[in-house]
């Protein structure tokens, strides 16, 4: 029977991978963070205590780190290309996020906007479907994602994924919508229910429903701009 080992008995090399595993990447310090990009260290030491090697180089400056060309890299003894290579990519994808987090998200300010950002997605379906939009404290979408199809008269939209989505997306504030293949756009007394449990469900954890869209070929019907949100 095997027995669970506190992480200080486990071999230096795995603690870092077992870390990440058990307690999430930012329990990690820098040089275990490295470690698992390094993979392995050389004859002298473990792939921590390289890490640990090439961050003291650089003055623990991860700013100086991501600045040494892969030749650089490949000097330090147990760096080969590959791991050079391995090392050059992380921040490579680290810039690339920084630059898509800089370029200028779409904003919803009214539920004509939001109309235009899902009229496309929605409005010529032959079943219902429904759709969120996930936006951050500014009102600005960071994702948007279908919640569920169903038939030509109805589908579900189940609040427990509506709120482990928006967690999982860290939004702030939700719009809701589905379409009415028949092009009425009256709601149904259960798109009211629906819309008054998950805005009060959303109350208990800060993330706010703006407004509930539904939307047909013949336009949109808001519950925010009619008052019954």
């Amino acid at each position: 029977m095997m027995t669970h080992q506190p992480i200080k008995n486990w071999a230096e090399d795995d603690r870092p991978r077992e870390k990440f595993a058990l307690k999430g990447a930012g329990s990690l310090s820098n040089s275990e963070l490295l470690a698992i990009i390094l993979g392995t260290g050389n004859r002298r030491m473990s792939a921590v205590t390289l890490a640990r090697h090439i961050l003291e180089h650089c003055s623990h400056n991860l700013t100086v780190l991501s600045g040494l060309s892969t030749e650089r890299l490949q000097q330090f003894e147990g760096v080969g290309q590959a791991k050079a290579i391995h090392i050059a990519a992380a921040f490579e994808l680290g810039r690339r996020r920084q630059q898509s987090e800089a370029l200028d998200l779409p904003k919803i300010s009214s539920s004509a906007d939001a109309f235009q950002y899902l009229r496309t997605r929605m409005e010529d379906l032959a079943v219902e479907q429904s759709w969120i939009l996930f936006m951050n404290n500014n009102h600005a979408v960071v994702a948007v994602e279908q919640l569920s199809a169903g038939g030509i008269a109805s589908t579900v939209i189940d609040p427990r994924i509506v709120f482990r989505r928006a967690l999982e997306n860290k939004a702030c504030a939700i719009i809701l919508s589905h379409n009415h293949p028949s092009g009425t756009l009256k709601p149904s007394q259960a798109d009211h229910e629906i819309t008054r449990k998950i805005k009060e469900a959303g109350k208990h954890i800060d993330i706010q429903l703006l407004d509930h869209l539904i939307i047909s070929n013949k336009g949109y019907f808001s519950f925010a701009d009619e008052g019954v949100l």
